[in-house]
């Protein structure tokens, strides 16, 4: 049975009208949302009508509730969580133990650390339970989330821990020491919180803390509109951006994902494979399987694996899987036939364009289409190929129902089918609460995304006659590769940090495995110049991966005597980019 969130958001009522009001949740859920009914996309629509409360928290509006369908025995004997480190070793916590566990969590937050709502948080850790844990006592707490990959280097950390003005770091001892290398140089950071076996100098130990700490706690009031959570997004330009986003715009807004693009219900196991740091983990590891008490299952899996991707798939009771296009890519260049994935009913993909070869190979092996949808690290889902639709492959789908989405032109202008412009979604009169609420702490980037009654995503697109949108390319220079967005001032800003470059233009590059990847030109200095270009770029590129996160590192280089610029000295980044995909 699929909870139905949007019936029971309402301000904070006593325990015996929760229940009362969780009841007929339930009835009014059994009648009208249906076990994995193909609903057409018009019945979607109709169907979907969020109610946002003043008063929202995630923790205690839905994650407590399950704990109340649970002991009434109203819910599958699925886990909240299933976690699996693929040597033996296993973590099922029900919706209850997932209840006791972050309220401890939450109690080490606010007193060992003494951390006050809004505070700022960061979090960096592998795919490990613990990682759930504090996502959720954030939550009961109020303090305010900021996930990162364990990519990221010293410099990173830096700059994300002086940006946000951060009071506590929540890692492991394989990052750990980058932050003792920059800790000096970060006035706000007050707590450090060790999730490893051992003790470090100057830092908490959280399992010993956690083993101590009281399991009673009272979750904190917070509004639909309080800040919840804070994700680094690159730009074309400067540094990452801290994209904030609300209680209620991942906690309310997923549900059209849960519900309709993901096909969840309670009786769902659903794997997601994205990595801890990006938004995509908190849309399909948290909000979305959670709102319909659906288990989360997830597999340690320090570096992605095909093979066990697939072991995992035959071996568990898996319903529903969610992968970037990168990873299909991967899938079906092998041969399935040697496993049977018996439970898969469902599969979804998300963070780049997917080729429709791809999506036809894996129909083939699998017998299962794949449900592509379309969002942002500011958004919820944009568009999707909701169950029960035509898949047209290629295709992003039609809008969300939570947002009312146009092709635009540079004057706001509504485009008809057929006519490339800008994917906007309509925020005037009212901007929808399922958006992020500004750029924190940057009022300009934040205004500089509005253009007219619109959201400007920054992506070119296409409607067609049926209402599909088609996906053409970036407005901008942000390069997604495998889903990971890297902008290209973060790269050139790494490679002039070494003497051999005098300056350098980072530009996307079509790639058949990651869609695109990084590309330099790199204008070299005279000293340089005469040195073995494939010793040159090897270096080059092992340097910027000391300097930033490597997935960032540039895959392509080339050596350029000058850079192509507009009269005013601006590197035109667009006409190398341009070359770089006429050559495919």
């Amino acid at each position: 049975m699929a909870l139905a969130v949007v019936h029971f958001l309402w301000k904070i009522p006593s325990a015996t009208s929760l229940r009362a009001r969780l009841r007929r949740s339930l009835q009014l859920c059994n009648r009208c949302y249906p076990v994995h009914a193909s609903l057409s996309y018009e019945a979607i629509k109709q169907q979907y009508r969020p109610e946002v409360p003043e008063y929202f928290n995630f923790a205690r509006d839905v994650l407590d509730r399950w704990t109340e369908v649970e002991k009434e025995g109203k819910k599958s004997k699925n886990p909240a969580l299933w976690w699996v480190d693929g040597a033996g070793e296993e973590v099922r916590w029900s919706f209850e133990e997932l209840g006791v566990l972050s309220r401890k969590v939450a109690n080490v937050l606010s007193d060992a650390c003494g951390l006050q709502r809004e505070d700022r948080v960061i979090l960096i850790l592998p795919r490990i339970p613990e990682w759930w844990l504090v996502n959720v006592a954030c939550m009961r707490t109020g303090t305010v989330l900021i996930p990162g990959t364990q990519q990221l280097t010293a410099k990173d950390i830096l700059h994300r821990l002086q940006k946000s003005k951060a009071k506590c770091i929540i890692t492991d001892d394989s990052v750990a020491p980058a932050v003792d290398s920059i800790g000096a140089q970060c006035q706000s950071l007050k707590f450090k919180l060790l999730v490893s076996e051992g003790h470090r100098e100057g830092w908490l130990n959280f399992k010993d803390l956690l083993k101590n700490a009281p399991s009673d706690h009272h979750c904190v009031t917070t509004k639909c509109q309080d800040p919840m959570a804070i994700y680094f997004t690159s730009g074309t330009t400067g540094s990452p951006k801290m994209t904030e986003h609300s209680h209620s715009s991942y906690g309310i807004g997923l549900t059209v994902s849960g519900r309709y693009w993901l096909d969840l219900t309670s009786s769902d196991i659903f794997w997601n494979t994205s990595d801890t740091g990006w938004a995509k983990s908190a849309w399909s590891s948290i909000f979305s399987p959670w709102i319909q008490g659906a288990c989360v299952f997830v597999h340690k899996m320090p570096h992605f694996d095909p093979s066990i991707v697939f072991e995992s798939l035959s071996r568990f009771p898996i319903t529903v899987f969610c992968s970037p296009p990168t990873a299909y890519r991967m899938f079906v260049q092998h041969k399935l036939s040697s496993y049977t994935f018996k439970n898969l009913r469902h599969c979804v993909s998300a963070g780049e364009p997917i080729n429709p070869d791809v999506m036809e190979e894996w129909k083939a092996q699998t017998g299962l289409d794949i449900h592509e949808g379309y969002g942002q690290t500011e958004t919820v889902l944009i568009c999707g190929n909701f169950k029960g639709m035509k898949i047209k492959p290629g295709s992003m789908g039609k809008p969300s129902p939570g947002y009312d989405v146009k092709i635009i032109d540079e004057n706001s202008n509504i485009l008809p089918p057929g006519k490339e412009g800008d994917i906007a979604i309509r925020v005037k009169p009212t901007r929808s609460l399922f958006l992020f609420t500004c750029y924190a702490d940057d009022p300009e980037k934040t205004e500089a995304t509005i253009r007219g009654d619109f959201y400007v995503t920054g992506d070119r697109g296409i409607m067609d006659e049926e209402g599909y949108f088609w996906f053409v390319g970036r407005a901008d220079d942000v390069i997604n590769s495998a889903g990971y967005r890297i902008g290209p001032f973060e790269v050139e800003s790494a490679l002039v940090e070494h003497p051999a470059v005098v300056e350098s233009a980072v530009v996307s590059s079509p790639d058949p495995i990651r869609g695109e990847v990084v590309k330099a030109f790199v204008v070299l200095t005279s000293d340089y110049a005469s040195h073995d270009p494939e010793k040159m770029m090897k270096e080059l590129q092992d340097h910027v991966k000391k300097v930033t996160a490597p997935y960032k590192y540039p895959r392509k280089m080339e050596f350029v005597q000058q850079l192509p610029k507009t009269i005013s000295g601006k590197i035109r980044r667009n006409e190398l980019r341009q070359k770089e995909w006429r050559k495919d």
